[in-house]
């Protein structure tokens, strides 16, 4: 067993990039997510690993360093906050462009605009669609608990160099701010100037070389059929990624008529709606994507097979909802795709959920049949 520690899940995020071996972190500082800089600059980890450490005077420019470190074949980070991400939309397409290995963590707020400082999960769209020009997408990860914060800094950096993307963990004010028990990973060391050579040296600026041509790291090409080339490059990677790396986690769904689907702190608290729906006698389960992209679709796909009814719980407007629908047009079923979402910065009470599946469902639970839409 690893070290045991209680931690806030945004000073673990710091703690986990130092024990895996992460060379460099640029970031700017905004609520809810101060406190991955600010844990960085107290543990001084540039005396420990020889991680550096820097804020920079805004995020776009915390954004390009981090891509012109990427660009050395580094282990290399940054994180902010709904409208910092925003900022670094246009730095974020552009490393996705060059095929840069990176990660990026978003603690989500409410908005639009500078909003309130409390929770949301309103950032789906600009996370899994992509968020800045051109057709590229993230690897996103969302946890759940703080113990994912710190397991999914190391997986982040894994996934980002297995396809030479930008990985992002998607999290929010409230797993970020709350405190729990984490186990902590083992210190991994920081790469060599020659392992970077190794795993990396075919496509990263690693300094003077004799034994090929130099590498040149751009997003730009002026001949429109390489670009498309590189496209049709990218969307292979993309399916790819669909194949290799969905993650998902089911809970009670094995005999589910309705299921829950929800992600973070919203999956949180539908484990307690499921209990509490349970006790009333309604077959609820719960479906939680690990993975927002790549998205579970075909879990979705198999579910619909004898759902009557997914509820899609969002701290938002509704935005997952639209791949809850995409899954299951696409597998050719019609069962009902309904949403339930608190906006603001308030998160839903465990009998909400509960309470807005009744009365969504009024139907096919006062009739026990599917009613198609």
């Amino acid at each position: 067993m690893g070290e045991l520690r209680l931690m806030k899940g945004n000073e673990v995020l710091a703690e986990a990039a130092i024990r895996c071996g992460c060379d460099g972190y640029f970031g700017y500082p905004i609520t809810p997510q101060s406190e991955v800089m600010e844990t960085l600059m107290a543990r001084q980890p540039w005396n420990e690993t020889g991680m550096t450490v820097l804020q920079a005077e805004s995020e776009v420019a915390s954004i390009n360093m981090v891509y012109g470190a990427a660009g050395s074949g580094k282990k290399v980070m940054t994180s902010s906050s709904s409208p910092g991400i925003s900022l670094m939309a246009e730095g974020i397409s552009y490393i996705a462009g060059a095929e840069l290995p990176c990660l990026i963590i978003n603690v989500q707020r409410g908005g639009p605009g500078l909003g309130t400082i409390q929770p949301s999960q309103a950032d789906y769209f600009q996370s899994v669609k992509g968020g800045g020009h051109g057709d590229y997408k993230m690897i996103v990860l969302a946890p759940a608990s703080v113990q994912e914060m710190n397991d999914f800094v190391d997986l982040g950096f894994e996934l980002a160099f297995k396809y030479r993307n930008p990985a992002m963990i998607l999290t929010d004010g409230a797993i970020g701010q709350m405190m729990e028990r984490v186990e902590l990973a083992d210190f991994k060391p920081r790469w060599t100037d020659e392992e970077v050579k190794t795993k990396s040296g075919a496509w990263a600026t690693v300094g003077k070389t004799t034994d090929r041509e130099r590498n040149v790291v751009t997003s730009l090409e002026m001949d429109s059929a390489k670009m498309e080339a590189n496209n049709l490059r990218f969307q292979q990677k993309y399916k790819q990624m669909e194949e290799e790396d969905c993650r998902y986690e089911e809970i009670r769904c094995d005999d589910a008529e309705y299921i829950l689907v929800a992600f973070g702190t919203s999956s949180r608290v539908c484990q307690k709606s499921v209990e509490i729906a349970r006790a009333k006698g309604l077959k609820v389960g719960l479906l939680r994507p690990i993975t927002l992209f790549p998205f579970p679709k075909k879990a979705i796909n198999r579910l619909a097979e004898k759902a009557k009814g997914f509820l899609s719980v969002e701290m938002s407007a509704g935005q997952m909802i639209e791949d809850i629908k995409l899954a299951v047009y696409e597998a050719g079923k019609n069962t009902r795709v309904e949403h339930f979402g608190r906006m603001g910065g308030i998160i839903p009470a465990p009998g909400e959920v509960v309470e807005a599946l009744e009365e969504k469902f009024s139907w096919e639970i006062s009739y026990g049949v599917k009613r198609y839409y």
